[in-house]
């Protein structure tokens, strides 16, 4: 008997598969992998399929999924079964709780059988890309690469490995996947877009920024519902990294803090070139604009050119 206990669905899901490929050959799955319903099964049905003599493999295999309730409807029947073992079945209890203190718990206690397959904590998460990447498809996933993929990507594991299978596939045979990679697939276009928009406005160029604001539109037809955040995403560290500059930090160190990876001597150049009251001027007026967008009191193409003007004006 082994049990599998989490809540994130992928990082139970990829415990399940790794001890399905150590007992079956994919051949033998048909014919020697039982998978009912817990809610729908009697414990008798399911003894009964361990205890069957295998065809053609050397065990059946009967896994359970969203097993809780099962296991406690029928623990001893389950700890009646541990006493005396199929020698050739074997079963797979998924759940998402185990409590130590229970008999059929403690007669599985300090053995391989129980596999915790709890979440990854966000801080983590990177580290984790990059041993997914590594393990699992032969990459090295740069550090840099591993931080841009979580940030854009969010804390979902399983969002996050399949990211990495694309970025695997897209690379082909080059072992290294880089933050370059992750730029052009993920599909973050409308991020670095609001980038070169924000450099030119903070630098005065008002036909250049104004003329990057429309070919952002133009380019990418849901930057309309996107953009508005983008903006906010980098005046939100903007003002970070400003109001660490004014307290004496060097860019160096402010960097690896902010996880400013990419275009660093840009992104400082735009932080010293506004104060922190214009940066939180233009956090209000994003988050104005988001209002009146919502509202239906203008649209983001109208709403976000002012916003451009504006700023260029006070800069200048």
């Amino acid at each position: 008997m082994y049990v599998v206990v989490g809540d994130d669905p992928y990082l139970v899901g990829r415990q399940v598969e790794r001890l399905l490929d150590g007992w079956l050959a994919p051949d033998e799955r048909a014919l020697c992998l039982h998978q009912p319903d817990p809610d729908k099964v009697g414990v008798a049905e399911v003894l009964d399929e361990l205890r069957t003599l295998p065809f053609l493999a050397p065990r059946r295999v009967v896994v359970l999924r969203d097993a809780d309730a099962f296991v406690s409807a029928h623990r001893q029947a389950l700890e009646r079964y541990l006493e005396e073992p199929s020698a050739t079945g074997v079963l797979l209890l998924v759940v998402k709780s185990w409590p130590k203190s229970t008999r059929l718990a403690k007669k599985l206690a300090g053995s391989d059988c129980v596999i915790e397959a709890g979440a990854v904590a966000p801080a983590k998460l990177a580290g984790w890309a990059a041993g997914c990447a590594r393990q699992e498809h032969d990459k090295t996933l740069a550090r840099e690469a591993a931080e841009l993929l979580v940030e854009w990507t969010g804390d979902d594991p399983g969002r996050v490995a399949r990211e990495v299978e694309k970025l695997a596939v897209y690379v082909g045979s080059r072992r290294t996947i880089t933050a370059d990679d992750v730029e052009a697939l993920v599909g973050h276009n409308r991020v670095f877009g609001a980038f070169d928009v924000i450099g030119a406005m903070t630098a005065g160029q008002r036909t250049e920024a104004i003329g990057r604001l429309r070919r952002l539109f133009e380019a990418d037809r849901s930057a309309e519902y996107t953009v508005v955040g983008a903006f906010a995403y980098h005046f939100r560290r903007l003002f970070s990294a400003r109001a660490l500059l004014d307290a004496g930090q060097s860019p160096q160190q402010i960097a690896p803090r902010l996880k400013v990876w990419r275009r660093q001597e840009a992104f400082f150049q735009q932080a010293r070139r506004l104060s922190l009251v214009q940066i939180g001027s233009v956090l209000a007026q994003l988050a104005h604009i988001d209002h009146g967008i919502k509202t239906g009191r203008t649209t983001v193409p109208v709403a976000m050119e002012r916003l451009l003007m504006e700023l260029i004006a006070v800069g200048s």
